[in-house]
């Protein structure tokens, strides 16, 4: 999920009601309604909707928001006011030069649009992913399964799902590193078509995100990979819906203590006219961006740049929870596809092409980070 906001100031005036000084036992008498809290800019105290209207009056229009309904932590909702995010660890992370290409190269060498290909085909043969359907959860389930098929080579690899409060878990594979510290790669593999019951197969947004992060873990787990970082790879259900599943997982990894070094998040990662690896500015820790935008010179040549607007997918999550975080995707806004959020965002429209190219990229920043 990534759009440009121009529909959120006309759509504030079909919400609810807004969300400024109600008490507490309002506020949970309008969760218990099935209402949930959410804001479409920093300027905006948040408004109620239902889950329909987040999809059909938001999503469905490409209208940013962010689900703010779960949300206690005041640092956090600072971050979505606008505030930047306060963690002294950020500024003590180094990021160096790029000086592993050969034990990458070798490593990117071993990719392939194999697997690709027919994962991306079942993803988007789901009717839909959304997070509240029966198809939803299936595809987690499949997901889950096929995660674990991938990892199954290696069996220090552990791949788990984290439960949230709808029946959509998400997924995460763990390559344990001689050191605790964290690298994350993300993607989130929930889907619409515009409505909560509408066709919905999210080929490009973001099947093709999921199946890169999926082919770098394959060549991983196949060469016994031994990293010194923990390596994760987190796939994100209820993206669509206001970042819900990265949300309650940094939430937790943020009350846990973990130490994460670094988190790229990667939506939509299939379709680009322009040949280029788009990196985008905003929700991302500066030294990380500027790491990024090193990797993807050395290893893939120039890339675009654009800034994605207000709670634009997964890496806000995790930026917002104090962790440095970066976005990468296949276009800047412009001429990214035109299918996104539609019936229409169809495998036919993908390009492979697209998608070893972000899998090469995924695959140079692994290798480089394991380093830090």
């Amino acid at each position: 999920m990534h759009f440009t906001s121009f529909f959120a100031t006309f759509l504030l005036t079909l919400t609810l009601a807004s969300a400024a000084d109600i008490s507490d036992n309002e506020f949970k008498a309008r969760v218990k309604q099935g209402l949930r809290l959410i804001k479409t800019s920093a300027a905006d105290p948040g408004s109620w909707v239902t889950d329909e209207e987040k999809i059909s009056n938001y999503t469905g229009k490409c209208a940013h928001f962010v689900d703010i309904t779960d949300i206690k932590d005041p640092e956090v909702l600072k971050t979505f006011n606008g505030e930047k995010p306060v963690n002294a660890r950020l500024a003590a992370i180094t990021y160096p030069a790029v000086s592993h290409q050969s034990e990458a190269h070798g490593l990117i060498a071993q990719l392939n649009t194999s697997g690709p290909q027919s994962w991306l085909k079942t993803l988007s043969d789901f009717y839909n992913r959304y997070y509240k359907s029966s198809y939803g959860t299936q595809s987690s389930t499949w997901l889950f399964n096929q995660v674990k098929s991938i990892a199954a080579p290696n069996a220090r690899i552990v791949v788990t799902q984290f439960s949230h409060s709808y029946a959509q878990p998400s997924v995460i594979a763990r390559i344990p590193g001689t050191s605790s510290n964290l690298i994350i790669v993300s993607a989130h593999f929930d889907s619409t078509g515009g409505s909560s019951t509408a066709r919905g197969p999210g080929a490009v947004d973001n099947a093709s995100g999921c199946v890169v992060i999926m082919e770098a873990l394959r060549v991983l787990a196949a060469t016994g990979y031994v990293p010194r970082n923990t390596m994760e790879f987190h796939f994100y259900s209820g993206e669509e819906a206001g970042l819900l599943g990265s949300a309650d997982i940094f939430r937790n990894y943020k009350s846990t203590g973990k130490n994460i070094l670094a988190v790229v998040n990667t939506d939509m990662a299939g379709y680009s006219p322009s040949g280029k690896i788009s990196s985008y500015n905003d929700y991302s820790d500066t030294g990380l961006l500027a790491y990024v935008r090193r990797i993807i010179t050395a290893y893939i040549g120039s890339y675009t740049t654009d800034t994605c607007g207000y709670g634009c997918s997964d890496h806000a999550s995790a930026y917002s929870n104090g962790f440095p975080a970066a976005y990468v995707c296949d276009e800047p806004d412009k001429t990214s596809t035109p299918y996104i959020h539609s019936p229409n965002d169809a495998y036919s429209t993908v390009s492979f092409t697209t998608v070893l190219r972000h899998a090469k990229f995924t695959m140079a920043f692994l290798i480089e980070a394991n380093y830090l």
